[in-house]
């Protein structure tokens, strides 16, 4: 069977609309509920795997920290060195 054309003649501006439908808030009061063991049980694994995560972003920072300085020295160790040489006045043709 072909589904109807909403807008099947030019009198009609809207889709037709379903007067059957009803909405599941009905037993809805607008009240927070107290949590059961299962939200209690995910709240405490999130709380655990957030702290863990903050442990290790303290491990790796320190690293990266470490790598970065390590790659950083050979680099101003050569600024320091030209300024150096700059400030003597000694000519870099030599």
């Amino acid at each position: 069977m072909k589904p109807v054309n909403q807008f099947t003649t030019k009198d009609r501006r809207f889709p037709l609309t379903d007067y059957s439908f009803q909405s599941s808030f009905g037993e809805w009061r607008g009240r927070w509920s107290w949590p059961d063991d299962e939200s209690n049980r995910f709240h405490n694994f999130s709380r655990e795997f957030l702290q863990e995560s903050a442990r290790e972003q303290k491990k790796e920072m320190i690293v990266f920290a470490f790598v970065f300085l390590t790659a950083a020295w050979p680099v101003l160790y050569m600024i320091f060195t030209i300024v150096q040489l700059l400030l003597k006045g000694q000519p870099i043709n030599q």
